[in-house]
């Protein structure tokens, strides 16, 4: 859609002071985002998504001493999944409710602050982070836009539309820079939207290409959805990407098909629901796909992190991409095909009999949600979600943080109403068993675990590993823990106040390592003394 000129805002700009600290971050910094470990510069740290960073400053011998530096408060409620970006010394980050903020990465002093404002009536929302890309960020929103700031002072340069709130559309992730064009996905999958994945320009804001998530009536796909379920079929793509550089092509998680929990009026696969999407991202043209859950009914999407390593495969090395899926299977593809390679359980399951050859599931009986309930694992919050994993190339440990909670699955047809909550019923937990939270290491190329740690609640906070023999990780208790990369052995904990609903970063200034993880309505900074 067409930017939208932003008339009061460049008035307000003109008093704004720039940062004493510019920033500038071509494409090519970002391809090579691993060897500037001191900086944080996507959503993950690098393009892969592996969340790893060679720092070992603060390590598994004193990580004990490990204390609050600083703590940056945000004026807004709600729950704050912000990961930061980090570049030469500057913090840039998110909050919920249209907030961005830069500050000193030293010292938490701010530098500056900006607040979009919604289309009136639309409800408040959360918002994962910023892209960078040269000297401007680029962060949705909750009513369907993309804005674009200049990282110098936060003045706004432009804001497009890119779906209507009104329809159901927002977007809470993180955009994706890839050479000069910004990715985006949209959320609304509850409110019964057809999903899409879009590029704009970096400089101008004009749409370069859109894929659906969900093909039309004769297009590759479109016969996977009975009669007209298609338009209002979900498909979200709530959740940021990654990017190869060398086979130049954008991996997607899509999420699951609409309405949840009930798929009598649309009989069929429902592709590309519950899939990774390979796309051009010169063309937007699909590369490849791979299904993780047809015709899913259990809101077993799948955003989680499309991780992107490089591995011996029974002796020869090949481009791979793992996932930990919300199912409770983590998956072992070939990125440069889709080829189906591996796929092996990382907790519990009670829906699967056995895949074939090419990775279709073939679900055990009397699995479906129903008008008595089902009793299934996982359960509707998945094992994976959100919660970013990380991997640590030294070890070749796989780290997931991942939910053990069974439901009960009830379901029943809704009526659909656009802009409306459109869901076949609900579910709700087992009443026999508390859920718990895990992180746990795998080897990639197996699935096997190596060793798990558990938190006394399932939770939705993500991991981060170093070269220092550390796996950082966050619960819903509110605490942040030091894991042993090795061993899971717990090395250190600290108690921030409120629930860690994010992943932590790690970065150093002037030869000194910090550590950063929003919890609650704060945004905390740890180094040693």
């Amino acid at each position: 859609m067409r930017p939208v000129c932003p008339a009061l805002f460049l008035a307000a700009a003109a008093l704004a002071q720039n940062s004493p600290y510019p920033v500038d971050v071509p494409a090519a910094r970002i391809v090579k985002a691993l060897d500037e470990p001191q900086n944080w510069l996507t959503y993950f740290g690098d393009y892969k998504g592996v969340r790893h960073r060679a720092l070992n400053q603060v390590n598994t011998v004193n990580v004990r001493n490990l204390r609050v530096d600083w703590i940056f408060q945000i004026p807004t409620t709600g729950r704050f999944e912000t990961v930061p970006l980090v570049v030469d010394g500057v913090m840039f980050f998110t909050a919920q409710n249209g907030h961005a903020f830069s500050v000193d990465a030293r010292s938490g002093r701010q530098l500056w602050h900006y607040q979009y404002k919604p289309a009136e009536g639309t409800a408040d929302g959360l918002n994962r982070g910023l892209a960078i890309l040269n000297d401007k960020l680029y962060m949705g929103t909750v009513d369907g836009h993309l804005v674009c700031l200049d990282s110098r002072n936060g003045q706004l340069l432009w804001n497009t539309e890119v779906a209507s709130a009104k329809a159901g559309y927002s977007i809470t992730l993180a955009p994706l820079a890839v050479k000069d064009r910004i990715i985006v996905g949209v959320g609304g999958g509850e409110f019964g939207i057809r999903g899409f994945i879009d590029a704009y320009d970096a400089k101008s804001g004009q749409r370069a290409w859109r894929l659906y998530t969900i093909p039309e009536k004769g297009e590759p796909g479109g016969d996977s959805w009975q009669a007209d379920s298609w338009k209002r079929g979900g498909a979200p793509t709530w959740m940021t990407g990654t990017y190869d550089p060398d086979l130049d092509t954008v991996y997607w998680g899509v999420g699951n098909p609409g309405p949840d929990l009930y798929g009598g009026d649309r009989l069929g696969d429902n592709l590309y629901s519950c899939s990774v999407v390979a796309i051009d991202p010169n063309t937007g043209k699909m590369k490849w796909h791979y299904q993780f859950s047809p015709h899913d009914t259990h809101d077993w999407d799948a955003n989680e992190t499309p991780m992107l390593l490089d591995l011996p495969w029974k002796g020869q090395m090949r481009k791979l991409l793992v996932q930990a899926n919300r199912n409770a299977f983590f998956y072992v593809l070939d990125r440069t095909t889709g080829e189906f390679l591996m796929a092996k359980s990382y907790a519990r399951q009670t829906w699967l009999k056995e895949f074939d050859a090419k990775g279709r599931p073939t679900p055990l009986p009397n699995t479906e949600p129903s008008e008595q309930g089902t009793r299934l694992c996982p359960g509707l919050a998945g094992g994976a979600n959100w919660m970013a994993p990380s991997y640590n190339p030294d070890l070749q440990l796989f780290y997931v943080p991942y939910r053990e909670q069974c439901d009960i699955y009830f379901s029943s047809p809704p009526k659909f109403v656009e802009g409306k909550a459109y869901w076949g019923t609900a579910t709700r937990g087992v009443s026999d068993e508390k859920e718990w939270g895990v992180v746990k290491a795998l080897d990639p190329l197996t699935g096997e675990g190596k060793w798990e740690f558990k938190f006394y609640h399932a939770g939705w906070g993500g991991t981060m590993s170093t070269t220092g023999g550390l796996v950082f990780a966050g619960d819903a208790d509110g605490y942040l823990v030091a894991l042993d990369a090795k061993s899971g052995q717990l090395l250190w904990r600290l108690q921030t106040g409120a629930e860690i609903a994010t992943a932590p970063i790690t970065y150093m200034v002037n030869g000194k390592q910090y550590v950063t993880i929003a919890s609650g309505a704060a945004l905390i900074t740890l180094s040693l003394p």
